[in-house]
């Protein structure tokens, strides 16, 4: 619709164009046609008419048949000058002043073919009255050849202006025409453009959402109809995202739950091992037992990790929000680290503000989250290191963040790294295991208290997480 727009305006300013230039060509033509030619045939009738006065009067005194006959052949030219000049006439003036002008031209013929008689019979007449009345005669020819010539100039100078004045309309008719049609393209272009475009971009922001895991199929895009098609392809694939996506946390949520009760079985069977019920074991047996049980409760804290997930994930997780300190909650996390920290000579500082506000938040989820990412902070930080935890007010709440000097984080992870199942690449000592859950479920909990949390690394020199909570 919008080319068809652009083509009809396009044929609108060339149809407007070539009529205003027909206009032009007729007006030029009746010009160059019809006056330029009349006045020419008045200016040949006259000379005609003056050389037959000439003849006529060398005729009578002289009784020479030689300028009769050229009187007479210059009568039949005159003839012919005014049938030539009463087929291009175009108005009745001019056929007015040509009527007139033949009658005089008639009457002066007839004048001298009366006094011819007069001169061949031997008649006596006045020849002075004769010659005033064919006097008369001639000077009313001329006299209305001259107004006849002098109409037609008026009526060209009067069509050439009117054609002057008519391209001077034309031209600014075309210049507003023009500009209005070039201001209507642009419009109709941008329109064109934006309905491609905004669809597109509309797509990217969904091809984003469905990078980090939202799979919402509530793409509404109807034009144009290709794109609307895409769109629901778009909308078909989220949703399929989507089911899988909740089988697969279903399925975790159920293996989860499986798993604990067979867990719960060995560590209870480990703890009855170790307390030598059944009988006394080695010391290898003992240490086997050991590895044992760190294995189990890493394993325990995985399926805890998992079940956490899967309930934040579907709505289920239960807060309990009272007006809390972070100070104690942060200090309470770093006491319980200190163990750690002290077998690797790592530095763990607290810089903490003076007062924070009170803000409600659920003590338990949030000293899981603290812990996540001290946790991690200690974890990747090399033997004689220093994390750093500080919190401070600001204007739109509190702040938290934990710094570490650790190996830092690729900048490509940056985005990434709160997407569960999701670990930086560290490469060198500092490289360890994990769920790849922390982190994604850290998130879950800072977004359920209102907040946000961001990354802020360069491999190299450490990275420092943060987080804001509202006030």
């Amino acid at each position: 619709m919008g080319y068809l727009a652009i083509f009809l305006l396009v044929i609108a300013l060339s149809v407007y164009t070539v009529i205003k230039i027909g206009h032009f060509n007729e007006v030029m033509q009746s010009v160059v046609s019809t006056n330029n030619r009349i006045v020419e045939q008045a200016g040949k009738l006259t000379d005609v008419i003056l050389s037959q006065i000439r003849y006529e009067r060398k005729f009578l005194i002289s009784k020479d048949e030689a300028f009769f006959a050229q009187f007479q052949k210059l009568r039949g030219d005159a003839n012919q000058c005014f049938v030539e000049m009463m087929v291009m006439v175009d108005s009745e003036e001019i056929k007015g002043f040509l009527d007139r002008a033949r009658a005089s031209y008639q009457n002066y013929q007839s004048l001298f073919i009366q006094e011819l008689q007069y001169l061949k019979t031997g008649q006596t007449y006045s020849q002075q009255q004769f010659q005033q009345e064919k006097e008369n005669a001639t000077n009313g020819l001329m006299e209305e050849l001259e107004n006849l010539t002098s109409h037609v100039n008026q009526n060209t100078s009067q069509k050439i202006r009117g054609v002057y004045e008519a391209g001077t309309v034309a031209r600014r008719m075309t210049l507003l025409m023009t500009g209005a049609f070039l201001v209507l393209c642009l419009i109709i272009s941008f329109l064109i453009h934006r309905s491609i475009t905004r669809p597109i971009s509309v797509m990217e922001k969904k091809t984003g959402e469905i990078a980090k895991g939202i799979f919402k199929g509530d793409l509404s895009l109807s034009s144009p109809p290709e794109i609307g098609k895409l769109a629901d392809a778009f909308n078909l694939m989220c949703n399929k995202l989507n089911e899988l996506d909740k089988m697969k946390a279903d399925f975790f949520s159920s293996v989860s739950h499986e798993f604990r009760t067979p867990l719960s079985t060995i560590k209870m069977g480990l703890g009855l091992l170790r307390e030598e019920i059944e009988g006394p074991i080695s010391d290898k047996q003992r240490k086997l037992l050991d590895i044992l049980g760190e294995e189990t409760n890493r394993l325990t804290g995985l399926v805890n990790a998992l079940l956490d997930l899967s309930k934040m994930e579907a709505g289920m997780m239960t807060y309990v929000f009272d007006q809390k300190d972070l100070i104690p909650l942060i200090g309470k996390v770093t006491k319980e680290m200190e163990p750690i920290v002290e077998a690797r000579k790592i530095r763990l500082e607290a810089k903490m503000a003076d007062r924070l506000p009170q803000m409600k938040v659920d003590s338990e989820r949030m000293l899981q989250a603290l812990r996540n990412l001290i946790g991690n902070a200690v974890k990747f930080t090399p033997d004689g290191g220093r994390v750093s935890v500080s919190a401070r007010p600001t204007g739109q709440g509190v702040e938290v963040s934990v710094s570490d000097t650790g190996p830092g984080i690729p900048r490509e992870n940056l985005k990434t790294i709160f997407e569960k199942f999701h670990q930086g690449t560290v490469k060198g000592p500092q490289q360890m295991k994990g769920t790849g859950l922390g982190l994604a479920i850290t998130k879950q909990i800072i977004t359920s208290h209102g907040g946000k949390i961001w990354a802020e690394s360069e491999p190299g020199q450490g990275s420092t997480f943060i987080f804001l909570l509202p006030a």
